[in-house]
């Protein structure tokens, strides 16, 4: 009985100490402990999904070689403009931080945390020309922490390719 006791208030501890590091030192603090919350940039065409399901795929065909979970859609825009469109997506979204855009390369990276718990997720984001003046975009969520996201990658693409759809209709 003695050592279940001990058990106990040794876990209600924990959980104390784990509340108390959130209130003095925030989220963003306590998961830099486990790493960087940004994941750093990815080559969608050299991409490989990760084993545990953490994480999402909206990606054309003729780019990337891993399988995507959600088919690319084309855009009658250039893709300067859909990235010009994309951002007023992004401008929309809570908790969402700019870790690095390159404007040559038609690239964006974002951080965006959960809303109790501050978990850290990245987004990379590829806008490609395509003939026509049309274009189309890749999308690669992924979260820094846990083993899995309860589908929260996927819909956080899905999420942001139907806001963009309002913004640029996608061509059928």
């Amino acid at each position: 009985m003695k050592i279940v006791a001990a058990i106990g208030i040794g876990l209600m501890l924990l959980a104390t100490a784990v509340v108390l590091a959130f209130v003095l030192m925030g989220p963003e603090r306590v998961w830099r402990l486990f790493g960087e919350p940004d994941l750093g940039p990815v080559s969608f065409e050299q991409l490989e999904r990760r084993t545990s399901p953490n994480d999402a795929l909206a990606c054309p065909e003729d780019v990337c070689k891993a399988p995507a979970d959600i088919k690319a859609m084309l855009y009658p825009a250039a893709a300067r403009e859909l990235r010009i469109a994309f951002a007023k997506v992004i401008a929309s979204e809570p908790r969402v931080t700019t870790v690095d855009s390159n404007a040559a390369m038609l690239t964006d990276r974002y951080i965006q945390r959960t809303g109790r718990l501050g978990f850290p997720d990245t987004i990379v984001v590829k806008f490609f020309d395509r003939p026509d003046g049309q274009s189309t975009l890749a999308i690669y969520s992924r979260s820094q922490l846990g083993e899995s996201d309860l589908g929260a990658n996927k819909a956080r693409i899905e999420r942001w390719l139907s806001k963009l759809a309002e913004q640029v209709q996608p061509v059928e």
